[in-house]
Protein backbone atom coordinates (compact mmCIF):
# COMPACT_ATOMS: atom_id res chain seq x y z
CA UNK A 1 0.00 0.00 0.00
CA UNK A 2 1.46 3.57 -0.99
CA UNK A 3 0.57 6.35 1.23
CA UNK A 4 1.40 9.97 1.10
CA UNK A 5 3.62 11.28 4.54
CA UNK A 6 4.39 14.98 5.89
CA UNK A 7 8.10 13.60 6.39
CA UNK A 8 8.83 10.61 3.98
CA UNK A 9 6.80 12.11 1.11
CA UNK A 10 5.43 9.17 -1.00
CA UNK A 11 6.62 5.70 0.89
CA UNK A 12 4.94 1.72 0.61
CA UNK A 13 3.69 0.43 3.49
CA UNK A 14 2.63 -3.19 4.40
CA UNK A 15 -0.50 -3.71 6.10
CA UNK A 16 0.80 -5.10 9.47
CA UNK A 17 2.86 -1.81 9.98
CA UNK A 18 -0.54 0.05 10.47
CA UNK A 19 -1.37 0.54 14.30
CA UNK A 20 -5.52 0.76 14.54
CA UNK A 21 -6.73 3.44 17.41
CA UNK A 22 -10.12 2.42 17.53
CA UNK A 23 -11.29 5.83 18.84
CA UNK A 24 -8.52 8.17 17.40
CA UNK A 25 -6.38 10.29 18.64
CA UNK A 26 -7.87 13.15 21.41
CA UNK A 27 -8.42 15.77 18.88
CA UNK A 28 -8.45 13.51 15.63
CA UNK A 29 -11.19 11.06 16.77
CA UNK A 30 -11.70 10.17 12.34
CA UNK A 31 -7.57 9.78 12.52
CA UNK A 32 -8.00 5.78 13.48
CA UNK A 33 -4.91 4.14 11.57
CA UNK A 34 -1.20 4.89 11.79
CA UNK A 35 1.88 3.97 11.42
CA UNK A 36 5.32 4.80 13.37
CA UNK A 37 7.97 5.42 10.47
CA UNK A 38 12.05 6.35 11.95
CA UNK A 39 12.73 10.04 11.43
CA UNK A 40 16.24 8.96 10.52
CA UNK A 41 18.41 5.64 10.72
CA UNK A 42 19.78 6.43 13.94
CA UNK A 43 17.88 8.67 15.55
CA UNK A 44 15.19 7.82 18.94
CA UNK A 45 12.49 10.37 17.04
CA UNK A 46 9.63 8.63 14.98
CA UNK A 47 6.81 9.65 13.05
CA UNK A 48 3.32 8.46 14.14
CA UNK A 49 1.90 8.63 10.92
CA UNK A 50 -1.99 9.29 9.85
CA UNK A 51 -2.10 6.45 6.83
CA UNK A 52 -5.43 8.46 5.35
CA UNK A 53 -3.94 12.01 5.40
CA UNK A 54 -0.24 12.53 4.94
CA UNK A 55 -0.23 16.36 6.77
CA UNK A 56 -1.13 14.72 9.91
CA UNK A 57 1.93 13.00 11.48
CA UNK A 58 3.32 13.32 15.17
CA UNK A 59 6.82 13.23 15.98
CA UNK A 60 7.06 10.47 18.84
CA UNK A 61 10.35 8.81 21.02
CA UNK A 62 9.57 6.25 23.81
CA UNK A 63 9.57 8.38 27.47
CA UNK A 64 12.06 6.22 29.13
CA UNK A 65 15.10 7.41 27.21
CA UNK A 66 14.61 11.08 28.39
CA UNK A 67 12.86 10.09 31.69
CA UNK A 68 14.39 7.12 33.32
CA UNK A 69 11.79 7.59 36.45
CA UNK A 70 8.75 7.66 34.51
CA UNK A 71 6.27 4.65 35.54
CA UNK A 72 2.54 4.23 35.68
CA UNK A 73 0.02 1.71 35.66
CA UNK A 74 -2.26 0.89 33.01
CA UNK A 75 -5.65 0.58 34.14
CA UNK A 76 -7.88 -2.55 33.20
CA UNK A 77 -9.88 -1.02 30.19
CA UNK A 78 -6.99 0.11 28.55
CA UNK A 79 -5.90 -3.67 28.92
CA UNK A 80 -8.83 -4.98 27.57
CA UNK A 81 -9.46 -2.70 24.63
CA UNK A 82 -5.93 -3.38 23.57
CA UNK A 83 -6.07 -6.97 24.56
CA UNK A 84 -2.97 -6.71 26.46
CA UNK A 85 -1.99 -10.17 27.88
CA UNK A 86 1.87 -9.66 28.09
CA UNK A 87 4.22 -6.41 28.91
CA UNK A 88 6.54 -7.52 26.62
CA UNK A 89 4.14 -6.71 23.81
CA UNK A 90 3.84 -3.03 24.99
CA UNK A 91 5.02 -0.23 23.81
CA UNK A 92 4.81 3.09 25.22
CA UNK A 93 5.40 6.41 22.95
CA UNK A 94 5.47 10.01 24.00
CA UNK A 95 4.05 12.87 21.58
CA UNK A 96 7.16 15.47 21.30
CA UNK A 97 6.59 19.35 20.81
CA UNK A 98 9.62 20.02 18.57
CA UNK A 99 11.34 23.85 19.80
CA UNK A 100 13.73 26.22 18.87
CA UNK A 101 16.62 25.99 20.08
CA UNK A 102 15.72 22.31 20.35
CA UNK A 103 16.30 22.19 23.77
CA UNK A 104 13.18 23.58 24.45
CA UNK A 105 11.52 20.68 22.90
CA UNK A 106 8.97 19.01 25.36
CA UNK A 107 7.04 15.77 25.90
CA UNK A 108 3.71 15.19 27.14
CA UNK A 109 4.18 12.41 29.81
CA UNK A 110 0.26 13.08 30.75
CA UNK A 111 -1.22 11.86 27.83
CA UNK A 112 1.29 8.63 26.46
CA UNK A 113 0.70 6.48 24.21
CA UNK A 114 -0.11 2.61 24.77
CA UNK A 115 0.35 0.20 21.82
CA UNK A 116 0.12 -3.29 21.61
CA UNK A 117 2.89 -4.43 19.49
CA UNK A 118 1.44 -7.50 19.00
CA UNK A 119 -1.94 -7.29 18.25
CA UNK A 120 -1.16 -3.24 16.49
CA UNK A 121 -3.86 -1.93 18.67
CA UNK A 122 -2.71 1.74 20.67
CA UNK A 123 -4.82 4.28 22.82
CA UNK A 124 -3.71 7.40 24.33
CA UNK A 125 -4.46 7.48 28.31
CA UNK A 126 -4.97 10.21 30.34
CA UNK A 127 -2.60 9.81 33.23
CA UNK A 128 -4.18 11.24 36.43
CA UNK A 129 -0.53 11.69 38.27
CA UNK A 130 -0.27 15.31 38.98
CA UNK A 131 3.56 14.89 38.61
CA UNK A 132 3.06 14.63 35.25
CA UNK A 133 2.40 17.17 32.87
CA UNK A 134 2.03 17.63 28.74
CA UNK A 135 4.88 19.47 28.58
CA UNK A 136 8.18 18.04 30.38
CA UNK A 137 11.57 19.32 28.62
CA UNK A 138 13.64 16.04 27.38
CA UNK A 139 16.93 18.11 27.94
CA UNK A 140 15.45 17.83 31.82
CA UNK A 141 15.61 14.11 32.08
CA UNK A 142 13.67 13.81 35.29
CA UNK A 143 9.93 13.52 36.37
Amino acid sequence: MIIKTKYHGEIRIDEGQIISFENGLPGFNDETQFVVLPLSEDSPFLALQSVKQEHIAFIVASPFIFFKGYEFDIDQSTLELLHIEDIEDVEVMAILTLEEPFENTTANLKAPIIVNKKEMKAKQIILHDASYETKHLIGGGSC
